[in-house]
């Protein structure tokens, strides 16, 4: 692929667009024959492609391109963290250079509020009608709407986008954000579990949806969401032994050191690489 004057950013350590964009972190971006990646950071249309470690895209959106996939995370530094048990040590060789992204955070909040017991296609499903219906068309797809954008609609006009029972969550998450009742940069400057708590208290966020927010879109590199998948995965590091939901986030946040949402998002990943 070319890119017309295109700007070279080189990544602190290893980077993988197709690792880091079929993760499960964002849901809207599409592949493409050349091997370049379209979609939107935040409503800036990106055009980004990936050769050796670093991205090639159009000078307008370098900085964004920049921020977004977290090109100053020093890779090889986290890596020397991850614990050295098998199944870390494999998932870590099946994703090096897969990075958490720095996502807007309205974005992020609404999307994972309607991943609700849902698989990835579901979710992007869902994400791209409610980018289609609501917001405004680009040449790389259609930007997410606004929480003001959401909170005039209505429950029905949700769940003609396919969230069923999650149409009412994201819907009154997004009048109390368009109301000012609760500002999401604002309380970016909390503590992690004063965040938490914060976030909890939105409509249809409970701690891993908490925990996904926390993660991805407030560089909190310490928080598990824990799914389906990564119970699974905690409850084998175990040794078949199950626990309660705090159990599980406190074996996690012991086990998987300092930065247990690298650790949790490249266990993630390869849980579901070995399912299919």
């Amino acid at each position: 692929m070319t890119l017309r004057k295109p700007i070279l950013l080189t990544a602190g350590g290893p980077i993988s667009l197709d690792l880091t964009l079929r993760s499960g972190q964002v849901f809207h971006w599409d592949r493409q024959a050349d091997g370049s990646w379209t979609g939107l950071i935040g409503e800036m249309p990106v055009r980004v492609f990936e050769n050796g470690g670093v991205l090639h895209v159009r000078k307008e959106a370098a900085a964004f391109a920049n921020n977004y996939f977290a090109l100053d995370h020093p890779l090889e530094e986290i890596y020397a963290e991850f614990p050295s048990d098998a199944m870390s040590v494999e998932a870590l060789a099946l994703c090096r250079g897969l990075r958490i992204i720095r996502q807007p955070r309205w974005e992020c909040l609404a999307t994972f509020i309607t991943s609700s017991m849902k698989q990835v296609a579901h979710i992007r499903s869902m994400s791209l009608a409610l980018r289609k219906t609501f917001g405004r068309p680009t040449k790389y797809g259609h930007t997410y709407p606004s929480p003001a954008r959401l909170a005039a609609s209505d429950e029905d006009a949700l769940r003609a986008c396919g969230l069923g029972y999650r149409a009412k969550y994201l819907l009154a998450t997004a009048r109390m954000i368009a109301r000012g009742e609760v500002d999401l940069d604002v309380i970016a400057e909390l503590e992690t579990p004063v965040l938490r708590a914060a976030l909890v208290k939105l409509p249809g966020v409970g701690v891993k949806v908490a925990n996904c927010v926390l993660l991805f879109a407030y560089e909190r590199l310490e928080a598990v969401p824990i799914d389906v998948w990564i119970r699974r995965v905690l409850i084998a590091m175990r040794h078949g032994r199950g626990g309660t939901a705090s159990q599980l986030s406190r074996y996690a946040r012991d086990k998987l050191g300092p930065y247990a949402g690298y650790v949790q998002q490249y266990l993630f990943h390869r849980a579901r690489v070995l399912a299919k």
